[in-house]
């Protein structure tokens, strides 16, 4: 509806231009050939979720050049956002009551830099990232504005960017903290060198415990990595809906074609774990990895076994003997489900998003507003975890 004038949307600041431009208009250029490669989600990545997340979002891509040449693309997209996604408890009973009468309250059509599955990054090394967030800070909102979208978001970037984008601060922009992953060393000998070296004798106990009841199960659990899923991707995908369906948050919902072109598209840097009984897949894992981090990005359970046959840790312990196995020293997790994330002494790895409104009257009351409506307030065991301060500072 809005991204296909691409070619009309541009803005440009002395030598400096950003234009909104097509898959089609980008997918030639050199540049775009090697976006992100440095980390795990490359360009490829994001073509993947534009081919197949088709549903909530209309994509597109900045492409921003100095002096006539092609230095960066950040990708983007539509979204109409309810702004209120993260509140619980009482707020959300009043909000609930509220959208009785009126249904689209705190709903907005919204722009977000970023990524629509998972955190989002800058282009280019650390100068010319401060250089294009200037640009950006400036001429978002405009474009936004000629979208028909009254929100800016950038979504979920990682702490290391707060230097680049301190800039958006000053034009405007709100940062508030995401829903955090979590993170892990694993640079241990096995297993069981974490255990010892990282938990309490406690938490030892407790999960050997639920080790030692997961491998008496009968039939006997086993594991399997590949990295094609499309053979059983009719057998994983109710496992992940289960999954996704118990989530108190939800964004991106992934679907079979997903699932299914990850593997063929990105070999290099996706496995899957499949853990069965007999000929019938119980649990699996997406990872996704990159030199010696591996990262735990989608899981899916068969909630008839899963609590009896202790498979959170069961999978827990696989990935990470098997991470250790085949050289990697770092773990990630993705967001939610943090109670026995900080039972096993991970670390919050924070993301962060910068929010503004198009209109700066309306901008001053949300940068009020948004402290008190960001995500992670709904979470109490967030603030368990020895970093926490770390979301806001």
């Amino acid at each position: 509806m809005r991204i296909d004038r691409a070619g009309s949307f541009k803005y440009s600041n002395l030598s400096s231009t950003v234009t909104v431009a097509s898959r089609k208009e980008i997918s030639g250029l050199l540049h775009w050939q090697t976006e992100f490669s440095q980390e795990r989600k490359d360009h490829r990545f994001y073509e993947l979720i534009e081919d197949t997340l088709k549903d909530k979002f209309e994509y597109g891509y900045l492409k921003i050049e100095s002096n006539c040449a092609v230095c960066a693309i950040q990708p983007f997209f539509l979204v109409d956002q309810d702004l209120l996604a993260g509140i619980s408890g009482h707020a959300k009973n009043f909000v609930t009551g509220i959208r009785r009468l009126w249904p689209r309250f705190m709903h907005a059509y919204t722009f977000m830099l970023g990524c629509v599955a998972g955190e989002g990054h800058l282009s280019g090394d650390e100068s010319l990232q401060f250089a294009n967030a200037k640009l950006l800070a400036k001429s978002l909102p405009q474009l936004a504005r000629k979208m028909n979208c009254v929100m800016v978001v950038f979504k979920e970037f990682p702490a290391k960017y707060r230097r680049p984008l301190q800039c958006l601060r000053q034009t405007g922009f709100t940062r508030v903290p995401s829903m955090p992953m979590t993170t892990l060393s694993i640079d241990h000998r096995n297993f069981d060198d974490y255990l010892t070296s990282a938990l309490s004798p406690r938490t030892r106990a407790k999960i050997r415990r639920k080790l030692r009841a997961a491998g008496r199960a009968q039939p006997p659990i086993t594991m399997s990595v590949v990295v094609d899923a499309t053979p059983v991707v009719d057998e994983i995908y109710p496992l992940y809906k289960s999954v996704f369906e118990r989530s108190s948050l939800q964004f991106e919902k992934l679907n079979k074609e997903f699932l299914c072109e990850v593997g063929r598209r990105i070999p290099d840097k996706v496995r899957f774990f499949i853990w069965r009984q007999e000929s019938r897949i119980v649990a699996f894992g997406l990872c996704t990895m990159l030199g010696d981090s591996i990262c735990h990005e989608y899981v899916g359970f068969d909630y008839s076994v899963a609590f009896k046959l202790n498979l959170y840790y069961r999978v827990f312990h696989d990935i990470i003997e098997w991470a250790i196995a085949n050289g990697y020293k770092r773990f990630y997790s993705g967001s939610l489900n943090y109670d026995p994330k900080w039972h096993l002494r991970q670390s919050l790895y924070p993301l962060d998003l910068y929010v503004r409104h198009t209109s700066g009257l309306i901008n001053v009351l949300l940068r009020w507003l948004l402290p008190l409506l960001e995500p992670t307030r709904s979470d109490p065991i967030l603030r368990n975890f020895n970093n926490y301060r770390d979301l806001r500072e």
